[in-house]
């Protein structure tokens, strides 16, 4: 690990949360990874945004080095709780929160949960749209627990080269390769469950921070008809499509994912500063 990236520990929501910290000017920002994703997934991004922020990524419970185990309750409130819980323990004020995927489902249902500590706004990351009565999640679940499994057994590379997805670049899927068996299986199919069980754009209604919504162009993960059915629901969300590239855009493509999370981040910080005077 890089010395400009520091990982520590914090007590919060009852448990034990992971979490890097990549210091930067400010303001700042909290990125709550994917499904199968731990913070150490995340750091390329993390050095981007250092440049301009005071960026930091968790591990969410179940993940990376944050508690896990069959006491743990993985559910999306449950998640939710800790996320709100971080920012209060860790200090930070007004944090620009950013969710991909399941995160960003997590960091939605912490934002209708606990309004005050997100003042900043959420960015959401191309999150899942199913739920009651919607289509199926597109990344199917015995994709994921089969790749999650072969880490487990050590075998993730050749799991991921046989795969069939988009290839991340060679150290990012190297670092995930040597990561993915610190995912709790049980936390998978939760999260699937809570995918289909929970409603996403009912929380999309509740909140009131700022919200932006940078979603891929290829992987039907949000569709057009999702992006119309949100802005019903909020009449300011700021919409953002990268054509071409797929959900695991932040390695995919990062090249196109850094300027359009940059735009969007500037218009957050703007937001908080017109709200401020």
């Amino acid at each position: 690990m890089s010395e400009s990236c520091k990982g520590a520990h914090l007590r919060a929501n009852d448990i034990r949360q992971h979490y890097l910290h990549l210091a930067g000017p400010g303001p700042a920002v909290l990125i709550v990874p994917g499904i199968v994703s731990p913070a150490i997934l995340w750091r390329h991004a993390g050095e981007y945004l250092a440049a301009d922020y005071d960026c930091y990524i968790l591990d969410v419970r179940g993940r990376g080095l944050s508690e896990s185990g069959p006491h743990l309750d993985y559910g999306v409130n449950a998640c939710a709780r800790d996320v709100a819980a971080f920012i209060q323990a860790a200090g930070l004020h007004a944090p620009i929160v950013l969710g991909h995927s399941m995160g960003a489902r997590i960091a939605l249902r912490a934002a209708a949960m606990a309004p005050q500590s997100f003042a900043g706004g959420l960015v959401l990351i191309d999150p899942p749209t199913s739920g009651p009565g919607r289509r199926a999640y597109p990344v199917p679940k015995a994709r994921t627990v089969g790749l999650l499994r072969a880490a487990h057994r050590g075998e993730a590379l050749e799991a991921m080269r046989s795969s069939g997805a988009t290839p991340w670049p060679q150290a990012l899927q190297a670092l995930r390769a040597e990561w993915l068996s610190t995912c709790d299986e049980r936390a998978v199919h939760v999260t699937y469950d809570d995918f289909h069980a929970e409603d996403i754009f009912a929380d999309i209604a509740r909140i009131q921070a700022p919200l932006s919504l940078l979603c891929a162009g290829a992987g039907g993960v949000v569709s057009d008809d999702d992006v119309a059915e949100m802005r019903q629901l909020r009449k300011d969300l700021a919409v953002t499509r990268l054509p071409g590239v797929g959900h695991q855009m932040q390695a995919e493509d990062f090249e196109a994912f850094k300027p359009a999370l940059g735009a969007i981040l500037a218009r957050h910080v703007q937001t908080l500063e017109r709200n401020r005077n």
